[in-house]
């Protein structure tokens, strides 16, 4: 149901007000989230990736309760209770859950009091906006609370289930008797995630192409865990053989080998980090040293937030907010920096992508030569969906480009 018409010092306007600033309560509101308990300690990829959707969805929540002024007050999202879920599997306590509500709670209040003062919103309407959003606060701890509870009640009751907890757990640093895994921890592993229809089928094969040893596991419905393992490692030419037919519906990331107990972990911490971005990219498998750069961007959320207002933000100052800087730029860097081939691949002569690129260095206000990691792997990042301001769409729909080589394989040569 669509807000009631707006009139002056209305809770429509407040409303209105805090969707103008909703980027700035979003980014606070994650600040707050991870100073309370840093997520990237939380080894699972569900979880992390799945905070900000929460928090974007809280958010809208509160905003639309409030807009509403009390007239079919929305349930709680659906990601909402999804995240409490996911939380509770991956060993968030609900202390910590509930902690993160309540700091965001506390804060969009705050904004709540200062764009009602701003839009000169009457003390009665305000009285009426506090106590909305004190009643969607309510009925959402309650919700949240309720299905953490579930879950985290639920213990495993098959051999599946029990294998997949002892996993779980060896990942989380306990020592345990691991025989019942079947799979010997010693010697060398690589690990694998991978998410489609017919996955667990695929980490089989690969498995018996590579003549590995196999641990394989459930992690949530379509998503499995596996361990590829034998006395030497992978190397990674033997990856590239056995993934050039990989089926067209499964992305998968894999870890780079690690030996012992601590490899293990290391080769699925590293699994874990690229699955974001394989997700994007089915039908290939995606190793972690060929994105490790965009991966670790992925789970810091300074530095992933800074590249966007480095690199991303000074390009939408354009008419076009940046389209055409952004589409020579990806053909520049595709063409590993000649200018010449970039402005075959875009149809322009080489005097049209050399004063884009200059253009684009006078809006990032340094040149591209010093930061072209960084630029690309923003440019890329955002390509994928990533990196886009709360609430917008991504400049180019995923996979709607031929992927570009990882960064990994390419070579820079000087501007010419």
């Amino acid at each position: 149901m669509a807000p009631g018409p707006k009139t002056p010092g209305s809770l429509s306007e407040l409303g209105e007000r805090l969707r103008a600033r909703r980027s700035e309560i979003e980014q606070a509101t994650l600040t707050r989230a991870y100073a309370i308990s840093d997520p990237a300690r939380i080894d699972d990829t569900a979880y992390l990736s799945g905070l900000r959707a929460a928090v974007s969805a809280a958010i809208s929540h509160g905003i639309e309760g409030i807009e509403r002024g009390g007239r079919r007050v929305p349930p709680p999202p659906a990601a909402l209770l999804t995240q409490a879920r996911v939380a509770a599997r991956a060993g968030v306590g609900l202390d910590t859950v509930l902690r993160r509500y309540l700091a965001g709670y506390a804060l969009l209040r705050d904004f709540l009091i200062e764009e009602a003062e701003a839009g000169s919103i009457e003390g009665a309407e305000l009285k009426r906006a506090l106590a909305l959003q004190s009643t969607l606060f309510d009925r959402l701890l309650a919700a949240i609370s309720e299905e953490h509870g579930r879950e985290a009640s639920s213990r495993p009751s098959s051999a599946e289930g029990r294998r997949k907890e002892q996993v779980e757990r060896l990942l989380a640093g306990e020592l345990l008797d691991a025989s019942e895994l079947g799979y010997e921890l010693g010697g060398s592993h690589t690990a694998a995630i991978a998410s489609g229809p017919g996955a667990p089928e695929a980490l089989r094969d690969l498995a018996r192409a590579l003549g590995r040893r196999l641990l394989l596991v459930e992690r949530e419905q379509g998503v499995h865990w596996a361990w590829l393992g034998a006395r030497a490692p992978l190397r990674p030419e033997e990856i590239e053989r056995a993934t050039a037919a990989w089926p067209s519906q499964i992305a998968a990331a894999i870890g780079e080998s690690g030996s012992g107990l601590a490899g293990w972990r290391l080769t699925h911490r590293q699994a874990a980090a690229a699955l974001p971005l394989a997700l994007r990219e089915p039908g290939r498998a995606l190793r972690y040293a060929d994105v490790a750069l965009s991966a670790s961007i992925l789970r810091d959320d300074l530095l992933s937030t800074s590249l966007r207002e480095l690199y991303l933000a000074p390009l939408e100052a354009e008419r076009d907010r940046g389209q055409r800087l952004r589409e020579t730029l990806r053909a520049y860097f595709a063409a590993e920096r000649n200018v010449s081939s970039a402005a075959a691949a875009l149809g322009v002569d080489r005097h049209t992508v050399a004063n884009r690129l200059r253009a684009a260095e006078e809006r990032v206000g340094r040149p591209l030569a010093s930061c072209v990691g960084d630029l690309e792997a923003a440019l890329r990042l955002e390509e994928l969906g990533y990196l886009s301001r709360p609430g917008s769409a991504p400049t180019t729909r995923p996979g709607s480009a031929p992927s570009p080589r990882p960064l990994s394989e390419r070579r820079f040569p000087p501007l010419r």
